[in-house]
């Protein structure tokens, strides 16, 4: 876990710092066309190269971290909000409005996230908050099944039952007594599904349904430079993808470490 979080800070610290950067000019505008140094190899004034447009490659790698995190907080974010209060109420009210909500979300889940995926980033259009909200859809039911099976096997419990009998509303039995214990297995689901939101971001920016294309993106990047390969030219395509494998990898990292935080047995099986 904690390589895990410091691969990830890093990451988080160079977002941040990216802007402070190119305002000291230490780096130069990720939309800048060096229109004299396309294809230009690694050097001491363009450390990553620039890639056949003339962007400037270490700035746009930078800033595409960016992207990436933006995506990442506003999908999970956005589908854990939905999916958890969607499950509880599922889970403890049942009857009809249990069975029209697990037939939605079933019907949802069935269908391949990456491919569900691009038909909503195609339907709502390129963007930043297009694209997340398009990410996030995917996974509201896999928060809405994993807190409904919770809920639907808490509130049976006999601290539930003294509580209706004590005369608690539904609303208050649903955020005071059962939304601490179902929401204990959410965190590990949210890690990887961060560290899975930024490769379905690559996927649509690949595919050009990301952000526009002016806008620094690991995905349409590697789009970009996929026929440098051809020719030998490593750069354009070596610091984008290892960018984005890395902080995937770091996420993923730090989602095995909750999963034993929060089971200390797979740490002993380990």
């Amino acid at each position: 876990m904690l390589t895990g979080l410091i691969l990830t800070g890093g990451f988080v610290l160079m977002a941040v710092l990216a802007p402070l950067f190119q305002a000291l000019h230490l780096i130069a505008d990720p939309q800048d066309i060096l229109s004299s140094l396309p294809l230009e190899a690694p050097s001491p004034s363009h450390w990553f190269g620039t890639n056949v447009r003339g962007y400037d490659v270490f700035s746009r790698t930078l800033f595409g971290t960016q992207a990436a995190l933006q995506v990442v907080i506003l999908a999970t974010t956005l589908s854990l909000v939905i999916g958890v209060p969607l499950g509880m109420i599922s889970g403890y009210l049942g009857g009809k409005v249990d069975k029209c909500l697990l037939f939605l979300m079933d019907t949802l889940y069935t269908l391949p996230g990456l491919l569900l995926s691009i038909t909503l980033a195609f339907i709502l259009g390129r963007g930043l908050l297009n694209v997340a909200v398009a990410v996030s859809i995917t996974y509201i039911p896999q928060y809405y099944r994993l807190v409904r099976n919770h809920t639907t096997s808490v509130k049976t419990e006999l601290f539930i039952e003294a509580a209706r009998a004590m005369g608690a509303s539904p609303r208050r039995v649903l955020s005071r007594y059962l939304f601490g214990n179902v929401i204990q297995s959410v965190p590990v689901l949210f890690t990887l599904n961060a560290a899975d939101a930024i490769l379905i971001l690559g996927g649509l920016g690949f595919l050009g349904l990301g952000l526009p294309e002016e806008l620094p993106e690991w995905g349409h990047d590697l789009k970009e430079a996929l026929p440098d390969l051809s020719t030998g030219i490593w750069w354009t395509t070596l610091f984008p993808g290892l960018f984005l494998t890395t902080l995937v990898v770091g996420i993923s990292f730090i989602g095995e470490g909750v999963s034993e935080l929060l089971n200390p047995r797979l740490r002993q099986q380990r």
